[in-house]
């Protein structure tokens, strides 16, 4: 552990391990198997990139997407490290070289596809090769359960079998109870070391709203909390990324789209763009998003309900990596529920996976019509008990109102049943608020005695009755595709008023005020920030120079760092977190250039020495 130590210190700059990862490393490098649940820049690939460099051998890194190995490759090149990747983006002439670079013990982490791993011939290159350890990367795949199942990963007990001796670190940033029971079943990791941290992400905070608008909901949280921020929205079809990234575009925003209708090659260059460019937008669905290492990625929104919980964390988990303030911002609606709950029951798959379908659905919704702390509740899901309020959701900062529903709720489920259980909830809106309209006259239900008893609210505030009847399950909604609304055993009670049921009130629009979190950075003074902004164009220069993206040679947080402590040589500046000796060869004189040209005033240069040199009492 002492070289270890010595290895974060001088070759990634860092002076201390975070959460387990000593833990986890100390285990690897006694040649245990070690399972590892860590946050979402918490640093997991530290855990085996380390044991890869003390132990002999490569590390072999099993990595589920090939479009993210050649940037983690090139971040590890950057700090002298000798890694490569090996994938069907390389002609047969660079296989065989990498290869062969295994075979001579010239490489410390080799990233495979899980594909190509299964290979008899791949398995057969590793037979011949000394191996440090092998690490499964976005384990959470393992879960036929889950959100980014891969059946491949499912098949990785063959390391076990197959070299028995290697110890394997299987590492995820989302699992509940379950999947992670499933990930020790599907990995034979029965004698694993298992370290667990902290879900907890403090600097997201986390806003959800009603679906009224959400075009343009998002448009005012951009406008007003990220206008120049890079950031990712997720929506559930390919027509609306394509549409929504367009229209964005319309208001002045880069916005790019990223979905599986688009060719390898297009998805390929805006994930590019996104990487290696400021303020970018992308628009996506889940297709995109697993592995992406950005750290300044400020916001995260949907404009569609995730189907879990898992897929809301692992999402919205992709901002602010770095630590600074990020924004997690979802607007959902009454039509999400009704989709999802008509893809869960419609699905042709069994009966158990539809019931842990709904599960997480169910918790989902849950999520969403929280009076609650947002925090508390997403962190009990993992398993996390006893937590403090957050101060750090929209629900924190402006706690909602509720009111007494029980006679409105018994209302929507009398017209429901009187109009026979045959429409959708637009039309039942329509009986309820006493609409003069052809299509229920048609019917005979403007003879209803339901018909007009609900114009005490507008169709917008049924529609926000209805969405959390349905959320609350007491109606449900046809699998036929028709989305009629339904009866159930649960809503008899509730007609026949045994209890009050309390419903949210719509909340206003209103800004998110996050608040200060122990991650948030030192401000920086005007003069600072005028060095960090000239340290940006000398990194962004640097990265154009050597097709990188700009974080690779160093993160944002790095460079407030240089900026607020100002070193003057090289020693010092091996003092910044994130300098270790490698990159301090490389580009520290470059930075120290910089810093020279940009002089405090001499007023600030007097204050500094006093600070650093004060005179007696």
């Amino acid at each position: 552990m002492e070289r270890a130590r010595h290895i974060l210190k001088t070759i990634f700059g860092y002076s201390e391990f975070r959460y387990n990862q000593a833990a986890a490393i100390a285990a690897l490098l006694k040649g245990q198997d070690v399972l590892t649940l860590m946050p979402t820049g918490g640093g997991k690939s530290l855990c085996y990139q380390i044991p890869a460099l003390i132990r002999d051998g490569a590390g072999i890194v099993v990595s589920p997407l090939i479009a993210l190995m050649q940037d983690q490759v090139d971040a590890l090149n950057q700090l002298g490290i000798k890694a490569a990747f090996l994938n069907s983006t390389l002609d047969h002439r660079g296989r065989r070289e990498i290869e062969q670079a295994l075979l001579e013990g010239a490489l410390e982490l080799l990233y495979i596809a899980p594909e190509r791993l299964l290979t008899e011939r791949m398995l057969t290159l590793l037979d011949r090769s000394d191996i440090a350890l092998f690490a499964i990367d976005e384990a959470h795949c393992v879960s036929q359960w889950g959100h980014d199942f891969r059946k491949e990963y499912q098949q990785l007990s063959v390391l076990h079998e197959r070299y028995p001796r290697v110890p394997r670190v299987a590492l995820t940033a989302t699992a509940d109870q379950r999947t992670r029971a499933e990930i020790v079943d599907q990995l034979q990791l029965q004698q694993a070391a298992v370290f667990i941290n902290s879900f907890d992400r403090p600097n997201i905070h986390y806003t959800i709203h009603e679906g009224q608008q959400p075009r343009e909901q998002l448009w005012r949280f951009i406008q007003r909390q990220h206008p120049e921020d890079a950031g990712i929205v997720y929506c559930l079809s390919r027509k609306k990324v394509d549409s929504l990234a367009e229209w964005l575009k319309t208001k002045g925003r880069e916005a790019l789209p990223y979905h599986a209708g688009l060719s390898d090659q297009v998805r390929r260059r805006h994930q590019e763009r996104f990487l290696r460019e400021d303020g970018l937008i992308i628009v996506a669905t889940i297709a995109f998003g697993m592995g992406i290492d950005k750290p300044d990625v400020r916001f995260v929104a949907h404009l569609n309900l995730p189907k879990s919980i898992e897929a809301y964390y692992q999402e919205t988990g992709r901002a602010g990596r770095d630590g600074a303030p990020a924004n997690a911002w979802m607007a959902y609606g009454l039509q999400d529920i009704i989709t999802l709950r008509q893809m869960v029951q419609g699905t042709d798959a069994e009966e158990r996976f539809k019931r842990i379908a709904h599960h997480k659905l169910e918790a989902m919704l849950g999520l969403c019509d929280l009076t609650t702390c947002r925090r508390q509740t997403l962190l009990a899901y993992f398993g996390e008990s006893g937590a403090e309020p957050c101060g750090n959701c929209d629900n924190c900062n402006s706690p909602p109102r509720t009111w007494d529903g029980t006679q409105t709720a018994q209302k929507a489920i009398s017209c429901v049943y009187r109009t026979g259980q045959r429409f959708g909830v637009n039309y039942v809106i329509d009986v309820l608020t006493g609409k003069d309209d052809e299509r229920v006259r048609r019917n005979g239900h403007d003879r209803l005695s339901t018909y007009g008893i609900g114009d005490e609210l507008t169709g917008v505030e049924w529609r926000s009755v209805f969405r959390q009847l349905i959320a609350l399950g007491y109606l449900n909604v046809d699998v036929e595709g028709h989305g009629s609304l339904r009866l159930n055993e649960k809503c008899r009670t509730l007609l026949r008023g045994e209890f009050a049921l309390q419903l949210r009130r719509q909340r206003k629009l209103e800004k998110p005020t996050p608040q200060k979190t122990r991650d948030e950075p030192v401000a920086l003074g005007p003069f600072d920030e005028s060095l960090f902004d000239a340290l940006r164009a000398r990194r962004l220069e640097l990265s154009g120079e050597q097709g990188v993206p700009p974080y690779v040679i160093f993160h944002d947080s790095t460079l407030r760092e240089m900026a607020r402590v100002r070193p003057e040589h090289l020693r010092q500046m091996h003092r910044i977190t994130g300098v270790g000796e490698h990159k301090l060869a490389l580009y520290g004189e470059t930075f120290l250039e910089v810093i020279r040209a940009h002089p405090p005033p001499a007023l600030l240069d007097r204050e500094l020495t006093e600070i650093v040199n004060p005179e007696p009492y």
